[in-house]
């Protein structure tokens, strides 16, 4: 969405049939389309690609090697069993800034979990520093562990596509939701730290 706005041709590939779930959260909705989706959504293109069929993978191929930035949010590894990860792209394309977005990161004890806002927000102390001090935790009333992945993407992105114009190679930047919720609270983690934890 940001690279989009900043004037990016964003392609988002969705599955075929109903595409993404977002598009049916509502109401309230535009026509058949959540008004969720179109604000998350704006300035992107979308296709729709099957990923078991052999020209679904061959699409990625195609779009990889002509593209700036590939994004991708699916379990660590899983990409890569189907030919379509950082290592097998970007020998294509040794300038493709390649971004995987995760639960917990590509590698480590748990990047095989999937990761949801929240369950990051929880297990990152977010939902601790929300709400009344002396009451249970809260969940934030907006998705904040996504919105501070995407933001923490989009920087990263930026970052890796100006490394790319001083060096000419590309890059596999990755993003967590669990770390960048660490690193979007940790002033509040700090101020936090000097009491004592509900448990």
């Amino acid at each position: 969405m940001l690279l989009g706005d900043l004037g990016a041709e964003v392609i988002k590939v969705e599955k075929p049939g109903a595409g993404d779930d977002t598009r049916a959260w509502g109401p309230p909705f535009v026509g058949s389309e959540s008004v969720y989706f179109l604000s998350v959504n704006r300035n992107k293109k979308s296709i729709a690609v099957d990923f078991k069929h052999p020209r679904g993978a061959q699409v990625i191929h195609e779009l990889s090697g002509v593209c700036d930035v590939l994004m991708e949010n699916f379990l660590p590894g899983k990409l890569s069993a189907m030919g379509l990860g950082y290592d097998e792209l970007s020998g294509r394309n040794p300038a493709l800034i390649y971004c995987s977005i995760s639960g917990y990161g590509q590698s480590g004890p748990h990047n095989q979990r999937p990761g949801y806002d929240s369950i990051a927000s929880a297990v990152s102390g977010m939902m601790h520093i929300t709400g009344s001090e002396d009451g249970d935790p809260v969940r934030p009333g907006v998705a904040m562990t996504d919105l501070a992945t995407g933001l923490y993407a989009h920087g990263a992105v930026l970052a890796a596509l100006l490394q790319r114009h001083r060096t000419g190679r590309g890059a596999h930047v990755d993003c967590d939701l669990l770390s960048s919720q660490v690193a979007y609270t940790c002033g509040c983690v700090m101020d936090h730290s000097r009491r004592v934890l509900r448990v």
